[in-house]
């Protein structure tokens, strides 16, 4: 069995424990960080809060994390590496691009986008970039990217998520890595995902529907899951445009259903991101690092979901997911 990297290097798959498939660390943008420091504020003070925070969610009984942070996120690996030598948790950092629309500016002129300037097909730079990560480290660092992201919400398949999408499915094709995909089930664009990737030859059992659990769609959900997709029940917490109980019942229903196999857990918290105004976190109090292990276990435990469901859901899949 491969091992799976980590931002302290490869683990064996048997030593991954328990595992949240989807938490940051940061989540930034760099130009604003960049031109204006003052809110980002001290950096040993934000690495110090976040090992606090890490070591506090490893004594819940949780050894790994998947940081999906990756270009368009505030991606700036050696933080992250400098964060991991002092916890007692697997990271396994990421490589992708995240935009909801066009690429980045830098791509523009780049690869594809010159087919019809001169007249023939011209590889995509970015597939390289995501490989290098996987197979060389990340930016100047020995960290090696355990996992692919890409997005697409509610807009849908743009030009531009269409081209990273089909990028992340060749680097993924290249190297074995898992992908993990944002989604808007609600728009139900976990299809587009899949007609994507079933064109490009990708496993689905290789890949994670991010947010699935924004929905209470549990036909539409159940069908992702019989076409072998794993899905994301990541956004625990974050519950102002539904409800704690929507997002565990949806889990307790597809575990009735025999679908245990087929979920990952996550809250998609972190340490702190710029995307939000301060004032609004008092709003989520449930959204961080903890949620999971204090107040969703406990509910589907109580509803009828069994430790061994859990155990799938928490050890076994994202095993299964990252180890291949």
């Amino acid at each position: 069995m491969p091992q799976v990297q980590t931002a302290r290097g490869p683990v064996d798959p048997a030593d991954l424990g328990q595992v949240l498939m989807h938490e940051h660390v940061f989540v930034l943008t760099p130009d604003v960080q960049q031109n204006y420091p003052a809110e980002w504020g001290s950096e040993d003070d934000r690495v110090a809060d976040a090992v606090q925070r890490l070591t506090s969610l490893a004594a819940l009984g949780v050894s790994t994390i998947v940081d999906p942070t990756v270009v368009g996120l505030g991606r700036y690996v050696p933080r992250i590496e400098r964060i991991a030598q002092q916890v007692e948790l697997n990271i396994v950092v990421a490589t992708g691009l995240y935009t909801y629309g066009d690429v980045p500016f830098h791509f523009h002129y780049r690869g594809p986008a010159l087919d019809a300037m001169l007249g023939q097909s011209v590889p995509d730079p970015m597939v390289d970039m995501f490989v290098g990560d996987i197979t060389d480290g990340i930016a100047g660092t020995s960290v090696k990217a355990g996992m692919l992201k890409c997005a697409i919400d509610h807009q849908g398949l743009t030009p531009g998520v269409e081209r990273v999408m089909r990028a992340v499915a060749k680097a993924h094709l290249q190297t074995g890595t898992p992908i993990t995909v944002h989604t808007h089930p609600g728009s139900q664009q976990g299809l587009a995902v899949q007609r994507v990737l079933e064109e490009e030859g990708v496993d689905p059992s290789r890949v994670v529907l991010g947010h699935s659990g924004d929905s209470t769609d549990a036909d539409h959900l159940s069908a992702l899951a019989e076409a072998g997709f794993v899905l994301g029940m990541d956004r625990f917490g974050i519950n102002l445009d539904t409800t704690f109980e929507a997002r565990a019942d949806i889990v307790v229903e597809l575990c009735r259903r025999g679908f245990a196999g087929s979920m990952v857990l996550s809250q998609d918290a972190s340490c702190y991101i710029d995307w939000i105004d301060p004032s609004i976190m008092p709003f989520l109090p449930q959204w961080n690092y903890e949620h999971i292990h204090t107040e969703v276990l406990p509910y589907l435990l109580e509803h009828g979901v069994t430790q061994e469901q859990v155990d799938t859901m928490l050890v076994d899949v994202p095993r299964r997911v990252l180890a291949g």
